[in-house]
């Protein structure tokens, strides 16, 4: 069994000063070989990557070392995967009565209930996101779980076929095998349970490799899964960087992989899913649109805005980035956005203090993208726009040695412009004038993106009309971002491939199976059915 000490991290948080990848019910030390680090100006830590290699990571808001995770050297990796096929093979999970699997999730809805609060804390100081987004976000976390617990017992997802003849054709739907997911540093736990809760519901094993920038709180997921009584070797959690990944969603006996990710990894890895034939689920890049008319209640909307656009510091795919204000209600629209993102940028503090409204990004290369794609816009900044330092009035937290970059607004930006075109995964939104509808729903869609968008309005019939005309897998009414695990979510265009949530996402791991019983007597069948009988006689073919 691999052990290290605990130590105290925040307020009653207790982390292992070192963890490895789970794998058959525990943790295992891991043989990745070492890694090299370089620690530059800003107090914080650049990577360089070996093939299997250990991780070290860092408060994104302090830059101070917060524990080290040994990854899976590749034989390890085969193991793992050999080991959940046979898990598969053998029943113990993949042929468990569905009341059996439905209880067992209810149990680990309850565990997770439990540790919430530590959890949250764990996933405010690996990501830097605030403590107050954390708990509200975990806080809902056991809904996924009960949701496919409860659906399982519920959904039909078996049918009679109405075939001809004197056959009876009854279709099942049975689990794929070994199943592989890929997982982001930006919401670690919600995307996780959130692929994890069917594909565990439907009978599967699961491989899970969390972002090397945010593994804790899933291999602590993955501790509590066994406690609830998911089998050994049904859950294993691999952490690594991309070579880890590489070396999992290549490996044949895997049937299918569920990726977050950007739109150029999702390309790279659905290639290597389709060599070998598997199933591909793929959540990518977003540039959400926001599109605010003239009749929408205005202080709902600056508020919503707000919230779509700065929440966990604008990383996240259904980030409200092009905020598109009609004509009538610009002026006084930008003036309440420019009053919010003030009060947003003043109350900017330490993570672990619930008054503090936004994070770090996450690390110095996501730092320098936005700092790029800040520098080449030729659009006007009215707010924001450049790094954060010294003491931040809140509560005097020193900003100067995190990835702290203010919610910013430009303005005057030309729509082919890269900061109009392209996911920037930071605080930064573009405020674009329309004149009626037809201009607002072209400027919508004049985007390879298709993740999310959010209409502002008080028109009853507007708000069925333009949704209809979106060209996106999620469009919101007078409010953004809302998410339940019964409601599909995925893209269209460039935005990915499949859907999470919702029944859909049951059946995606999952797959059809035809059974067909000839219900004719022998007698019946030794006189149609004998093909090579010599006979003339008409007889039925498939």
């Amino acid at each position: 069994m691999f052990s290290t000490t605990i130590r105290k991290v925040g307020p009653l948080v207790a982390l292992k000063s070192q963890y490895g990848p789970f794998i058959s019910g525990r943790f295992v030390q891991g043989q990745g070989e070492a890694l090299r680090f370089e620690d530059p100006a800003t107090g914080s830590v650049q990577i360089r990557w070996q093939i299997f290699s250990f991780i070290a990571l860092y408060n994104p808001d302090k830059g101070t070392l917060l524990v080290s995770v040994n990854s899976p050297s590749e034989s390890e990796i085969n193991d793992a995967i050999t080991r959940g096929h046979h898990a598969f093979q053998s029943g113990v999970w993949s042929k468990a009565s569905t009341l059996h699997r439905s209880n067992t999730l209810f149990k680990l809805a309850r565990l997770l209930h439990e540790r919430i609060p530590d959890l949250a804390v764990i996933e405010s100081i690996q990501t830097g996101r605030p403590i107050r987004e954390m708990k509200a976000q975990l806080g809902r976390l056991p809904e996924w779980l009960e949701y496919y617990a409860g659906l399982i017992r519920t959904q039909h997802i078996g049918f009679v076929a109405p075939t001809q003849g004197s056959l009876l054709n009854y279709v099942t739907r049975v689990p794929l095998g070994v199943v592989a997911q890929i997982t982001p540093f930006n919401h670690p736990m919600l995307i996780s349970v959130k692929k994890l809760a069917p594909a565990l519901a439907a009978g599967n094993s699961v491989i899970v490799k969390p972002s090397e920038l945010a593994p804790i709180s899933v291999l602590e997921f993955a501790a509590l899964a066994t406690e609830a009584g998911i089998p050994a070797d049904v859950l294993s959690v691999l952490p690594g960087a991309s070579e880890v990944g590489k070396a999992i969603i290549s490996h044949p006996l895997i049937r299918k992989v569920d990726i977050t990710a950007g739109t150029k990894t999702g390309r790279a890895i659905g290639s290597v899913v389709g060599q070998n034939l598997a199933a591909f689920t793929a959540e990518l890049g977003g540039k959400a649109p926001v599109i605010i008319f003239d009749d929408a209640d205005l202080e709902s909307a600056i508020n919503g805005t707000a919230f779509a656009a700065f929440v966990a510091s604008g990383q996240t795919c259904v980030s409200g980035t092009r905020l598109l204000v009609q004509d009538g209600i610009y002026d006084a629209f930008l003036a309440g956005l420019l009053a919010k993102v003030k009060s947003i940028t003043e109350r900017i503090g330490d993570p672990l203090n619930p008054l503090s409204t936004m994070g770090p990004l996450i690390s110095p290369v996501a730092f320098e993208r936005v700092a790029r794609m800040m520098s080449q816009t030729r659009g006007k900044v009215v707010a924001g726009g450049s790094r954060m330092k010294g003491l931040s009035p809140l509560d005097g937290f020193d900003l100067n040695h995190g990835c702290f970059y203010p919610p910013t607004v430009v303005v005057d930006v030309d729509p082919k412009d890269e900061l109009f075109q392209e996911e920037v995964f930071g605080p930064i939104v573009t405020v674009t004038r329309f004149k009626d509808e037809a201009s607002g729903v072209a400027l919508a869609n004049d985007c390879k993106y298709g993740l999310g968008a959010s209409i502002w309005t008080a028109d009853a019939s507007r708000a069925h009309r333009v949704p209809a005309m979106i060209e996106a897998g999620l469009c919101w009414v007078n409010t953004h971002h809302r998410n339940d695990p019964s409601s599909p979510w995925g893209g269209m265009k460039e935005s990915g491939i499949g859907r999470e949530n919702g029944i859909e996402a049951l059946e995606s791991y999952s797959q059809s199976k035809s059974t067909i019983i000839n219900t004719a007597s022998p007698e019946e069948t030794r006189i149609k059915d004998d093909w090579f009988a010599g006979d003339v006689e008409e007889k039925r073919y498939g």
